[in-house]
């Protein structure tokens, strides 16, 4: 008898971010790539009427509630849970942490405009609030590195 082996299901995935100011990391990362905030004020104000939060782990942020401590972004495309308003695909996650980021990255975003605009998402992406640290050209290509608001590495190829 032969065992029908079955691949294992998708892995349901975010990427953390760990930062000072989530809301601004937010603000920015939604408007570099393209994504949307999640609004979860739906399950925050279940959350603070059922006694389960307290008031000071919340923040107002673009005239709703927040969590003060995290906030994630999401791609447009993909579904979203209804009752809590967070997305059930790619997204992005920033909680806030108390030291300073210390380092280079060891995880890092490779961002892919079209064929030709590398310079000009450069400048979008520089009007956002991101700065470029450095410009590479080697054998397997070009990219520029930049940092965002809080000092993050990434790529623009």
């Amino acid at each position: 008898m032969t065992e029908k082996t079955s691949a294992p299901a998708p892995v349901h995935w975010k990427l953390v971010i760990d930062c000072h100011d989530p809301h601004a990391q937010a603000d920015f990362w939604a408007a570099a790539i393209g994504y949307e905030v999640e609004d979860n004020s739906a399950l925050i104000e279940r959350l603070l009427q059922l006694g389960a939060l307290p008031v000071a782990a919340t923040v107002d942020f673009h005239g709703r509630p927040a969590f003060r401590d995290l906030i994630a972004v999401r791609h447009p495309e993909d579904p979203v849970e209804e009752e809590s308003g967070t997305g059930l695909g790619r997204r992005l996650l920033f909680q806030r942490v108390a030291e300073p980021k210390s380092g280079k990255n060891r995880l890092h975003l490779d961002l892919h405009p079209a064929q030709g605009q590398r310079a000009d998402e450069v400048e979008r992406l520089r009007g956002l609030g991101a700065s470029v640290l450095r410009e590479v050209k080697e054998q397997g290509g070009e990219w520029v590195v930049m940092q965002d608001p809080e000092g993050n590495e990434f790529c623009v190829h």
